[in-house]
């Protein structure tokens, strides 16, 4: 009878052990690119509105400020350029563009394990804005970033499985000088993760400095023109309906150097653009389908991201509510119009109106970044991290969020019906002659890895338990997380020689 016991409890314990290690990436209960699209708010007649709506604004209004080779791409391409200045496009030219466009868009990773594959309902959660505040959880206070906390950030995400880009989320405002700011905003960001980097640049003149920057990690232009593992984060409108002239400018730059482009709408319901949600979707889509337009006149099927990124005002003040319900469904509504087109596309959600990461801070983060995932939003932007309606910047809340995406992952995975799932069988042998009860069955044993996920961070124990091991505080935990990964060296760090020559063109801020 011991010698039974025996060998069932090593049986156990040898079970035990299989499941704590990690799942091979095909088996975990979630991944980057989790099919989502289930969650519909516009319906097809409702799309179809909007739609014709797009063309109009379009037709009729069309945008002003493009610079001088922005509208010799333009009208070489078919648009208008009226009396007033402002250009217009053809409702033929809309629907040529958008057939013409790239529909397949892969985002590499220096990483080839970080590649994203933008396609469908493809989902991806990552990093994203430009905040001025690094948040202090232990001293609750904020104070301005630097450099070092952007490449820290970079760290950190590159450890985080729910993470899958890192696009700059902060300013390093410890750097004057803009050329500066933005070679060191690159090096900090490449040189913490190997996964998908996005930035934006001051001034188009920066763009080839960027670049050669980039071939130097790459191994030479070939290799960075093969696989380009940084995109531009692009602002090319200044909502409502006028072109950005620097950022365009910059815009064509990256096109000419291979550097695929986020075009970036970012009106604000109610400030710049329309107050109702549906309006700030027709416009945001309008000024991105003038960007896809501007983009393939520049350089047909060139790889380009449909940056619809409208956020809400909390109309009482003014103030954005990046944390809102209604943010949540701009966010779910703008993806809904992505699939429209067939246009791989990304926006913001995540985004916390609260200081410090606590109770707000989880609804507004989860309740955007669920219906992200749901509606199907190929590049979640802003999902982690961000506090203040995007002005800070907290570490160990990205570290929070890793876990929080994983739980979004998990419903944007949604639940499979099969022979095996519906358990008719399994339910027969368990109530007739069985044990009454499934906690021991193969299917139960089977699926606790791969159908269910397990927090990093978060605690599920009982209280009891939870008082046992000394009531852990989640804030602390993730803090330790923190601190655990910023001793140890980047991985992504480049090599001795890759690193002088980049040190020996550029003025470098971050210590060798």
């Amino acid at each position: 009878m011991t010698d039974t016991i025996t060998r069932r409890a090593g049986g156990r314990a040898a079970r035990r052990e299989a499941r704590s290690n990690p799942l091979a990436a095909n088996l975990r209960p979630v991944h980057p690119g989790q099919e989502g699209g289930t969650y519909h708010p516009l319906s097809k007649a409702q799309m179809d509105r909007i739609h014709h709506a797009v063309l109009d604004a379009l037709e009729q209004i069309g945008l002003a400020d493009a610079p001088p080779s922005g509208v010799a791409y333009l009208t070489g391409a078919g648009a208008i350029l009226g009396s007033d200045g402002r250009i217009r496009f053809p409702r033929a030219l809309i629907e040529d563009t958008i057939a013409k466009a790239n529909r397949e868009i892969t985002l590499f990773g220096r990483d080839p394990r970080h590649d994203m594959l933008l396609q469908g309902n493809r989902v991806h959660y990552g990093t994203a804005g430009a905040a001025v505040h690094v948040v202090e959880v232990n001293t609750r206070t904020y104070r301005e970033s630097t450099v070092q906390d952007l490449h820290d950030a970079a760290r950190i995400a590159d450890q985080l499985d729910n993470i899958h880009f890192v696009q700059r989320p902060m300013v390093c405002r410890d750097i004057v000088d803009n050329r500066e700011m933005d070679l060191n905003t690159l090096y900090a960001c490449c040189a913490g993760t190997t996964k998908h980097v996005g930035t934006s640049f001051t001034e188009p003149g920066f763009v080839a400095d960027a670049i050669e920057m980039l071939h130097l990690i790459a191994g030479g232009e070939d290799k960075w023109r093969e696989r380009p593992f940084v995109s531009n984060s692009n602002c090319f409108v200044v909502p409502p309906m006028k072109f950005a002239t620097e950022s365009c400018l910059v815009m064509e730059e990256c096109i000419r150097l291979g550097m695929p482009v986020l075009l970036l709408s970012a009106g604000q319901a109610g400030a710049t653009a329309p107050a109702p949600i549906a309006g700030a979707i027709v416009q945001a889509t309008a000024e991105c389908l003038a960007g896809l337009v501007y983009v393939n006149a520049v350089k047909p099927g060139f790889p380009a991201i449909f940056g619809t990124w409208p956020f809400v005002s909390d109309l009482r003040t003014g103030a954005m509510s990046g944390g809102s319900g209604e943010q949540a469904l701009l966010t779910a509504g703008c993806a809904q119009m992505h699939k429209y087109y067939g246009l791989p596309g990304g926006a913001a959600a995540g985004i916390a109106d609260a200081k410090l990461p606590d109770m707000q801070a989880g609804w507004e983060q989860a309740t955007s970044n669920v219906m992200a995932g749901l509606s199907g939003l190929n590049m979640v932007y802003e999902a982690a991290g961000m506090h203040a309606s995007l002005l800070g910047f907290c570490l160990e809340s990205l570290i929070l969020g890793d876990d929080l995406i994983g739980q979004a992952l998990r419903c944007t995975r949604g639940i499979e019906v099969d022979e095996d799932t519906l358990s008719l069988e399994v339910i027969r042998a368990t109530c007739i002659g069985g044990p009454g009860h499934y906690l021991g069955a193969e299917q139960t044993l089977g699926r606790m890895q791969t159908d269910y996920l397990y927090p990093c961070i978060a605690n599920r124990s009982s209280p009891k338990e939870w008082d046992e091991l000394g009531k852990p505080d989640l804030i602390a935990k993730a803090t330790e997380k923190k601190l655990k990964i910023l001793s140890e060296r980047a991985a992504a760090r480049f090599d001795p020689v890759t690193d002088a020559a980049i040190r020996e063109r550029f003025k470098i801020h971050l210590p060798a």
